[in-house]
């Protein structure tokens, strides 16, 4: 009778911890106000990586700030949106070209959900034959939707060629995607599209026009430490100082 009881219990919990690795897939965390960070995870390279996005919720409707990483994702996303809030998901950024952002720009189109990207981005998209956005939108362009304003902000060239960097100005809220790295990164990552030498730059000019930014949300990993850009300017110098030198054995 012990045995079966020990069984039983094991069973119970074994199902209990599967339904929490099945809802832990996608991870929705209150930031402050209207602002809502959501996580989602791929499998890169047999490792299980998390990526951070973002929503907003207006008067008009809810907007996306780039897409799960994890395509099962897509719709459920939507549905805990509803769900929760009571509020359609009616506009979708996605910051740059990576699988990670613009993944999702198809499916959400095919939703009736305006989509957005920069020129650059649509470009890269186009030359490798993935769904693009339905609006191209100028590098720096403001965006006013329902009580809330926000600025799309193009710094050059880091992570990827066309990242692009959002600022709330009344939040003091820097989305950054993976233009910036979480201070747990302890290197720069993927650098397959990256240019290391004008990133450094590249930082410098969103450090300067978005001061005192209260949250920073990076592209990976833990994002609630504010010196997440200085830590990403920090490792982006040693890679280029180890460069010149002659000594990275980085990609």
């Amino acid at each position: 009778m012990r045995n079966k009881l020990m069984i039983l219990f094991l069973l119970i919990g074994f199902t209990k911890s599967f339904g929490q690795t099945e809802n832990n897939k996608l991870q929705i965390s209150h930031l402050t106000g209207d602002f809502y960070v959501y996580k989602t995870f791929h499998d890169y390279k047999g490792t299980l990586i998390s990526a951070n996005s973002m929503y907003l919720l207006t008067d008009k409707g809810v907007v996306l700030f780039d897409a799960p990483w994890d395509e099962a994702q897509f719709q459920p996303l939507l549905d805990s949106i509803k769900a929760r809030h009571h509020k359609d998901v009616v506009m979708h950024i996605a910051t740059h070209s990576h699988e990670d952002r613009a993944g999702g720009l198809g499916f959400y189109k095919q939703k009736g959900i305006k989509t957005y990207t920069i020129k650059l981005t649509d470009q890269i998209l186009e030359k490798e034959g993935k769904k693009r956005a339905e609006f191209i939108i100028p590098n720096d362009t403001t965006f006013t939707v329902g009580q809330h304003r926000f600025e799309v902000f193009y710094p050059g060239k880091g992570h990827a060629p066309d990242n692009v960097v959002v600022w709330f100005n009344k939040e003091k809220i820097l989305y950054g995607g993976c233009f910036v790295k979480s201070t747990d990164a302890t290197d720069l990552g993927y650098l397959g599209d990256s240019d290391v030498k004008e990133w450094e730059q590249s930082i410098k000019k969103v450090q300067a026009k978005f001061k005192k930014p209260v949250y920073i949300i990076t592209g990976h990993d833990d994002w609630k430490d504010l010196q997440s850009l200085n830590h990403t300017l920090k490792m982006v110098r040693e890679y280029n100082a180890a460069k010149a030198s002659g000594n990275s054995d980085k990609k």
